[in-house]
């Protein structure tokens, strides 16, 4: 199964930057290094080992066992099966130790790196029973003439260097894992935040513009009404259009302008519950008289919770406009130590089939409510009107940190 895996990426920025040089080609660079390196070095180290002198066929088992690790990113299990198979040859010609060497690690680490370890512990296991084979049972049998048994410390020597280059090994993929997990943990917390950056920017747009197009569509339909009886009044409905519609585009130019420039602080506050004359001012327009009370101190709300309360009444009250039957709403504000509570009633009844509104207006709400760990309730009353309670939670400094007790009733 470990033959079926893809290779592992990941990294850290040095190494992702290395490998996105070569990933289009052939390590060339590296595997030309090598090169150099064990056939230079291998004329240095067979100095007194007393084994067979270096001739053209070594130079060219030398030169496969280096040379094929050009392909170990493409071909990882042929370039560690080549290059042990070459070296074991090598050693069983009798041809002195050396950077060759250096070669098998190379090759077992590329390929146990990169999800081949089944392959580089059966080639670099065949390497070593194959030395132990020739250097204490099969050299009378090999040159050079009159070679003996390998010491059984030097085996050992042996042992520990393959123990040693599979440990490096695994060390090594295993940290590519981890850096692979943490790549993907970061894209995945990066699309996170942008889904819901997109989630936020299409609570907002929904409700500026649920909002701003329920009036102007009722004003519209005043005015159309009313353009030959009494045009001064069909006057006065255009003017409203006009004004809600010149405010739902400064809120959505306020909304966009955070896509353009991510990060900037916004060039404009965010509403809150100081603009609860407006929305009076607006409903008004639409022919709805809201009544505005509230209990408590509102100094110190949050600006993410006063948000929140400002697009829930709107919301509620867009749904009265929309869907109730009623043209009075009550809106009762209550204000005590780590929370805002909010009571928007309509004595009804609903026309049409969605009583109080549905669909994205209340998940939305729910959705805003839930931010702050808070909750949501809407539904009708018993005597047939409509009603939405919301509970908003939040944390001030300058506010009482024990945990809020029972919620004060509102009247």
């Amino acid at each position: 199964m470990d033959e079926l895996q893809p290779p592992h990426r990941g990294g850290p920025p040095w190494l992702s930057r290395a490998r996105s040089r070569t990933a289009a080609g052939l390590p060339w660079v590296s595997t030309a290094v090598l090169l150099v390196f064990v056939m230079v070095g291998t004329g240095f180290a067979e100095e007194g080992q007393g084994r067979r002198p270096l001739d053209l066929a070594a130079r060219l088992l030398l030169f496969v066992a280096a040379g094929v690790l050009l392909l170990r990113r493409r071909r990882p299990v042929v370039a560690v099966a080549t290059t042990c198979a070459a070296t074991l040859v090598y050693l069983a010609a009798g041809y002195p130790y050396g950077p060759v060497l250096v070669a098998v690690a190379v090759g077992c680490v590329s390929a146990i790196a990169t999800g081949h370890r089944k392959a580089a512990w059966w080639s670099l296991g065949g390497l070593w029973a194959g030395h132990v084979l020739v250097s204490h049972w099969l050299y009378r049998w090999l040159p050079p003439d009159g070679d003996r048994a390998a010491p059984w410390t030097q085996e050992g020597f042996v042992t520990a260097w393959v123990v040693a280059v599979v440990a490096a090994a695994e060390l090594l993929r295993v940290r590519r894992e981890q850096w692979a997990a943490a790549r993907a943990e970061r894209e995945a917390a990066e699309r996170r935040r942008a889904d819901e950056e997109r989630l936020r920017m299409a609570r907002e747009l929904h409700d500026v513009l649920a909002h701003s197009i329920s009036v102007i569509n009722i004003q519209a339909g005043v005015g159309l009404a009313l353009l030959d009886s009494d045009p001064e009044q069909a006057r006065t409905a255009l003017t409203t259009i006009k004004g809600a519609s010149k405010e739902a585009l400064d809120e959505v130019r306020q909304v966009l302008a955070n896509l353009r420039t991510p990060g900037d602080a916004p060039t404009a506050p965010a509403p809150g519950l100081d603009r609860l004359p407006e929305l009076v001012e607006q409903a008004a327009a639409a022919g709805l008289t809201v009544t505005v009370g509230s209990d408590g101190d509102p100094a110190g709300v949050p600006p993410g919770a006063g948000l929140a309360a400002f697009r829930i009444v709107q919301e509620a009250l867009t749904n009265v406009v929309r869907h109730s039957g009623s043209r009075t709403a009550e809106v009762r504000v209550g204000y005590g130590p780590g929370r805002l509570r909010l009571r928007i009633d309509d004595a009804g009844p609903a026309t049409g089939g969605d009583a109080g509104g549905s669909g994205n207006g209340l998940v939305g709400m729910r959705e805003r409510a839930a931010a702050l760990g808070g909750t949501i309730e809407a539904g009708p009353r018993p005597d047939g009107g409509f009603r939405v309670l919301a509970e908003l939670p939040f944390t001030a400094p300058d506010r009482d940190r024990r945990p809020p007790g029972p919620p004060e009733e509102t009247k």
